[in-house]
């Protein structure tokens, strides 16, 4: 591995230990590979100083997110393109953080963001959200993170993906040409880039809303995609009679 040059002051104070050397870069790697990546200390060497936490977001959080899903990322590596739209601290936490949602945020419903412990993207699934010209295109959605009984909300679903190779994409291309407009306000929740509203541009499909068993209206549907590509979503999900009440119906 490439050694780090360049050598960043601690944000912390003048009288730390960081300031009179620091580890080997390779030792760091060897360390974490042991520990499985972990997650909370990728976390926690991060808050150390610059310099650490330069090398957990250009190879820490990268290797964590290769253990954690290898098939995705080889095929977002596929075809020589090596680079993965965004950083690789955003692509960890979209793979293990369900974001929620602030009244008045995009969603203007308060869901509290939450760590998931399981998570399985799709191809799949992420072909049901592409509308037919850009077919082409992969991207890889998760299975929405189910919140059951928000008051007077019922069940809501919140769903989060990735595209491969955005920037060269169909779907960006679309956006391009029919001038969609940003989101006045919020941004990318995983890496705080630009959103464009799929809904406003009329780019989803109905197949979106039936992979997620939501209700047959587009109102009760809609997700966003950032400058790199990550997808965020929410819809309002199908409310399913028991056998009890299907009986008395």
């Amino acid at each position: 591995m490439v050694l780090v040059v360049k050598q960043f002051r601690c944000t912390h104070s003048a009288t730390c230990l960081c300031l009179k050397g620091h580890i080997n870069e390779d030792a760091i790697f060897l360390v974490f590979r042991h520990i499985n990546w972990n997650l909370r200390m990728i976390a926690l060497i991060s808050c150390v100083c610059k310099w650490f936490d330069e090398i957990a977001k250009r190879v820490l959080w990268k290797e964590f997110c290769h253990a954690r899903t290898p098939k995705m990322m080889q095929d977002l590596h596929f075809g020589g393109s090596h680079i993965v739209d965004g950083n690789w601290k955003a692509l960890g936490k979209l793979l293990i953080h369900c974001s929620g949602c602030t009244t008045g945020g995009l969603f203007d419903i308060h869901v509290p963001g939450h760590f998931v412990l399981m998570t399985r993207f799709s191809k799949t699934s992420g072909n049901s959200f592409l509308p037919p010209m850009c077919r082409t295109d992969v991207l890889y959605v998760l299975d929405p993170c189910e919140h059951l009984d928000e008051d007077e909300e019922g069940d809501l679903g919140f769903f989060r993906g990735i595209f491969k190779s955005f920037a060269s994409s169909k779907f960006k291309k679309v956006l391009i040409e029919k001038q969609a407009n940003f989101h006045p306000n919020e941004v990318c929740p995983y890496c705080k880039a630009k959103l464009w509203d799929l809904l406003e541009a009329d780019l989803m499909p109905k197949s979106a809303a039936v992979r997620l068993d939501a209700y047959d209206d587009s109102v009760e549907c809609t997700y966003y995609v950032c400058l790199n590509g990550h997808i965020i979503g929410f819809c309002a999900l199908m409310t399913v009679s028991d056998s009890d009440d299907a009986r008395e119906e």
